[in-house]
């Protein structure tokens, strides 16, 4: 079985991108081509066709792949939650939520079993797998517990190539430094190395290339410029690098809140990648302004994060925003701080009780210990009847909407969002919107369909509302992607 294992000196590198990229340069060559990564650490996360949870970046690298993506891609996917302790998703599954010390001593060998079981079944199915490590493969205190680096490389006898991100500086020392700490059989499997990021001139570097080659006998594979915006992110960190970016014709803007635990954030990438639409991320302690939209987003602990709205005086700025007109989407974990209260009785998520929401829809949730996660294509009813919609759902919440009392008490009238009333609201003036659905935004038709009221408040002309899903748009932004870096690699030492 031949494999390719990506490790770099550090987190955020690039070898993610690196991966996705060589997931489409292979298969366009011919080969049934899967990606690996057997441990991830993020929020971002995808449910299968058959209903399993992995870490969305797999995803992504399996549709680069040209193949569906499947849990055996990713076997294990931590998902952290606050006070040192992390949700374990064992082959698809929670596993249950545990503290590092205790994932150590209580899954690394059924892990590493995952892991080898995953291995097994891909290596029947796929002609190559391109294997993705995580942060660096020589961190010598975690070393003997590391499931994710060179333990894989080893055990399939992986051609191995080594990242480095120039722009941070110190790249010549960071991939010695690697190297010397590799154990011989490991540093045997490393073919070639990548220097990521550049944003230099080419001939300025070439002499530390020539000394590196010279250094470790390991011939450059290749200077990947910087190539900013490529991939969603795996982690809440990388929103920090996040800008509205130059969009001088941008007309609405959506302010997206940035939750202390937030998640799936890879559900606003379609907004972004509309010329029209300015996509900004808030802070909870943060003016939140007066934006077209505001979003509360997924999190991975709900109560929590509704607390710190609470408390940072967002949750009112949120109400206040409201009473003057604002549209406001909750989505998953948003869309249960809309209702009444929040209900954690077994505190499965850290914080057991009853606590008050925001009151914008009639609706209450009690957190439960079985995860709703499956895919769901239904119709739309609201801001237009008839579209398909499909995405996925991914919480641990039980919602009772009570739409027929509010409307006798208050007079306000609440409609359902879709065909199934289980997945989402929105009030009679479609200002509140609320729904289960991740993915909604990469439905072209509805997405465009929800701007154009957006828009039409503004004064503004309405979009064309007949364009392609997201889905398109990300099969183009892998082919740049691979396009770009296919450029300035070599992948014959990889393949020989």
């Amino acid at each position: 079985m031949r494999s390719i294992m990506v490790v770099g000196t550090a987190s955020h590198v690039g070898k993610s991108l690196i991966t996705t990229a060589l997931c489409r340069l292979l298969s366009r060559r011919g080969w049934r081509v899967a990606p690996f990564k057997g441990q991830n650490m993020a929020l971002n996360a995808y449910v299968t066709a058959n209903g399993g949870e992995m870490g969305y970046a797999q995803a992504v690298q399996a549709w680069a792949a040209g193949v569906a993506p499947q849990v055996d891609m990713n076997p294990i996917l931590l998902k952290p939650q606050g006070d040192m302790t992390s949700q374990v998703i064992l082959k698809g599954k929670p596993a249950g939520t545990v503290t590092s010390r205790e994932y150590y001593e209580t899954f690394f060998e059924q892990g590493w079993q995952a892991i080898q079981e995953s291995l097994l079944r891909l290596t029947q199915d796929y002609d190559l797998l391109v294997c993705e490590g995580a942060g660096s493969p020589v961190e010598v205190n975690l070393k003997h517990r590391d499931l994710t680096n060179m333990r894989v490389a080893k055990y399939l006898n992986a051609a191995t190539v080594l990242v480095a991100d120039i722009d941070r500086g110190g790249v010549f020392a960071h991939i010695i430094g690697t190297l010397e700490l590799m154990e011989p059989e490991e540093r045997a499997l490393v073919k070639g190395l990548i220097i990521n990021k550049f944003r230099g001139q080419r001939e300025v570097l070439d002499p530390g290339l020539t000394w590196l080659t010279e250094r470790t006998g390991l011939p450059v594979l290749g200077v990947v410029p910087w190539l900013a915006n490529q991939l969603p992110a795996e982690d809440s960190l990388s929103l920090l690098d996040r800008s509205p970016g130059q969009k001088p014709q941008a007309a609405v803007t959506i302010a997206v809140v940035r939750l202390p635990r937030i998640s799936n954030f890879t559900d606003f990438d379609p907004l972004e990648s509309e010329a029209n639409v300015r996509v900004v991320y808030v802070n909870p302690k943060e003016d939140l302004g007066y934006p077209d939209a505001v979003v509360i987003p997924g999190t991975k602990t709900t109560v929590a994060d509704l607390l710190v709205l609470q408390r940072s005086g967002m949750a009112d700025q949120i109400r206040n925003y409201v009473a003057a007109g604002g549209t406001v989407m909750g989505i998953c974990g948003g869309f249960q701080m809309m209702g009444e209260f929040l209900a954690d009785p077994e505190g499965i998520e850290g914080h057991e009780g009853r606590f008050p929401a925001m009151n914008l829809f009639p609706m209450r949730t009690v957190i439960t210990r079985q995860k709703i996660a499956r895919q769901r294509t239904v119709s739309s009813r609201y801001p237009q009847d008839g579209l398909p919609v499909s995405g996925y759902e991914l919480h641990q919440g039980r919602t009772q909407l009570s739409l027929a009392e509010a409307e006798a008490q208050t007079g306000t009238k609440f409609e359902f969002l879709f065909e199934d009333r289980s997945l989402g609201v929105v009030d009679s003036s479609q200002s509140l919107w609320g729904t289960y659905l991740h993915g909604i935004f990469d439905n072209g038709p509805w997405r465009r369909a929800w701007l154009n009221r957006l828009r039409q408040q503004r004064g503004l002309s309405s979009l064309p509302t007949g364009i392609p899903n997201y889905r398109e748009q990300r099969e183009a932004m892998l082919n740049s992607l691979a396009d770009a870096v296919n450029q300035h690699l070599d992948l014959s030492p990889l393949l020989s």
